[in-house]
């Protein structure tokens, strides 16, 4: 019997026509699956509430098989009200967390990873950092993190090199960019540091950063990607199409502008007798 335990909801979807079928991140037991019962009606819209992703909820469950028996539930607490980017972020990381931290294997680290990270979503905290931050934080609690401040070969970071990052033997030091593709996933040296002391480093490390921590995520994805991914990149689609069908009408419509201004110019020039040249006033006048 599972008893008062604090926990976080990752997800939740219908099953059959009254219950739903709940994913949590538990302090004692890890990540859980929860059948609840019977909530719908009005009765139980509370409890529904209680019951959504990035909710922070106090739960008492039977353990039966698989999945657990919820008893009840409550809300801890007001869940992030997140929306554009951030509710990406918050999709972000419940399935990255879902993907990655087995069923019944507790990890009070991760429990307090996912806390933190969503007390910044919460707070409007810059998202690529907080991101980082609770990648690195979750490779660390499932026992798969790796030195932010040696290379594999355990020599000291530098900060001035570039390194590839190899989610079995750490950081790679790079001795030339040739022949790496920039999205290839290389970090510099000062970004893998700032990671290391959680401080943020500057804004043109952030997408080395991104790239070279997405590289080790997808590995112990299983070389499967997130959903989460797909959205990101489909949004980055839309936003660059929209940004070059306005260039395009700009550039477009720039010389139709300048050939009318021409004609007009063309035509008040034509119209115009040309004056005789004038010596400039004198002093006096």
């Amino acid at each position: 019997m599972i008893e008062h335990e604090p926990g976080f909801v990752l997800h939740a979807r219908p099953w059959r026509e009254t219950s739903l079928l709940v994913e949590v991140l538990s302090v004692h037991h890890g990540r859980l699956g929860v059948l609840a019962r019977g909530v719908q009606g009005p009765k139980k819209q509370a409890l529904r509430a209680a019951l959504q992703p990035l909710q922070s909820i106090r739960f008492s469950a039977q353990r039966r098989g698989e999945l657990a028996q919820l008893r009840a539930a409550e809300a801890v607490d007001t869940a992030p009200r997140l929306s554009g980017e951030a509710m990406l972020a918050g999709f972000y990381i419940n399935e990255l967390t879902l993907r990655l931290a087995p069923r019944d294997d507790p990890a009070p680290d991760l429990y307090l990873a996912y806390a933190r990270v969503r007390a910044r979503l919460a707070a409007e905290a810059p998202l690529a950092w907080s991101l980082r931050c609770f990648e690195r934080d979750l490779l660390e609690a499932l026992g798969v993190g790796f030195d932010l401040r040696h290379d594999g070969d355990g020599e000291p970071i530098d900060p001035a090199a570039r390194y590839v990052l190899d989610a079995e033997h750490g950081p790679r030091r790079l001795l030339s960019d040739r022949g790496h593709d920039q999205r290839s996933g290389m970090a510099t040296g000062r970004a893998l540091l700032a990671l290391a002391d959680d401080a943020e480093p500057v804004a043109e490390d952030l997408p080395g950063l991104r790239r070279g921590m997405r590289v080790v995520l997808l590995h112990h994805l299983g070389g499967r990607g997130l959903k989460s991914w797909e959205m990101v990149e489909d949004l980055a689609r839309q936003r660059s199409a929209a940004a070059t069908a306005a260039e395009s009408a700009v550039t477009v419509a720039t010389p139709e502008a300048d050939a009318e201004l021409d004609a007009q110019a063309d035509s008040t020039l034509a119209s115009t007798p040309e004056a005789p040249l004038r010596s400039p006033p004198s002093a006096a006048s």
